[in-house]
C-alpha cells in the first residue's frame, strides 16, 4: 500500500519560495478546525486545539487505511489568524490576548463528513479538551500570495509586509484571514530553522 504524500501533491502550496513572493490559486479544501482567542504562548483554548485536532486527524486517517486500503500523511497544522482591532494583531506592540484563531488540519478530498463523525465516535473515550468545539468544514480562498518564512514567528513581520506589499502592487485588497502553516515540529526544531508558509488571500 503506497502512501500519499499531500504536501507534495500540493507542492506550490506547501513548498513556496523563502526568497520571493508566489501567487497561487488555492482550491476549495475540506479541514477539521477549532476556534478560538488569546495569546498562543499562554492560552489555554490553543493547547487545547491541537491536543483535539491531531487525535481525530490520526483517527480519520487509520480509519480510511484500515477500511479502504488507502494511506496518507496527517498533513500540518494550519491557523487563521484575525483581530477586531487590526493594531491589536501587531506582531510587535498588538495584544496578544485579544488575537482571534481558527486552528485546522487539511483533510484529503477522499475524506467526508461520516469519516469525520466516526472518528468523534472512536475518539469518544479519551475526552479530548476541545471536542465539542472541532468541526469539518471548508474553506475556498482562491487567488491568493504567500512566502516561506523560515525563523521564529517573532520575526515575519518583514515577509507579512512583503505578501501584503505584492496585493498592493496589484491594485488588489486582503480577502480573507492571513493563514499559516506549520511545516516544522515546534517541540524538536530549533526557532531559527522553523519553515512557516504565511498567506494572504486577496481580490
Amino acid at each position: 500500500m503506497s502512501k500519499i504524500d499531500y504536501k507534495k501533491e500540493y507542492k506550490e502550496l506547501y513548498n513556496p519560495s523563502a526568497k520571493e513572493v508566489s501567487f497561487v490559486d488555492v482550491p476549495k479544501f475540506n479541514y477539521l478546525m477549532v476556534d478560538g482567542k488569546g495569546d498562543p504562548k499562554t492560552s489555554k483554548e490553543f493547547k487545547e486545539a491541537i491536543e483535539t485536532l491531531y487525535p481525530v486527524a490520526y483517527s480519520i486517517k487509520f480509519d480510511i487505511k484500515k477500511n479502504e486500503s488507502k494511506d496518507f500523511g496527517v498533513m500540518p497544522l494550519e491557523g487563521l489568524w484575525w483581530a477586531e482591532n487590526v493594531r491589536d494583531f501587531d506582531p510587535e506592540s498588538g495584544n496578544r490576548n485579544n488575537w482571534q484563531w481558527t486552528l485546522m488540519i487539511m483533510q484529503p478530498e477522499l475524506v467526508s463528513e461520516k469519516h469525520f463523525q466516526r472518528a468523534l465516535e472512536a475518539v469518544e473515550k479519551k475526552n479530548l479538551p476541545a471536542i465539542t468545539k472541532i468541526r469539518f468544514e471548508s474553506l475556498d480562498e482562491g487567488t491568493s500570495t504567500q512566502i516561506m518564512h523560515i525563523g521564529p514567528f517573532s520575526e515575519e513581520g518583514d515577509n507579512i509586509k512583503k505578501i501584503h506589499q505584492a496585493i498592493w502592487d496589484k491594485k488588489g485588497s486582503e480577502n480573507g484571514e492571513h493563514h499559516e502553516i506549520y511545516l516544522s515540529d515546534m517541540r524538536k526544531v530549533a526557532p531559527s530553522k522553523m519553515k512557516t508558509v504565511l498567506r494572504q488571500p486577496y481580490r
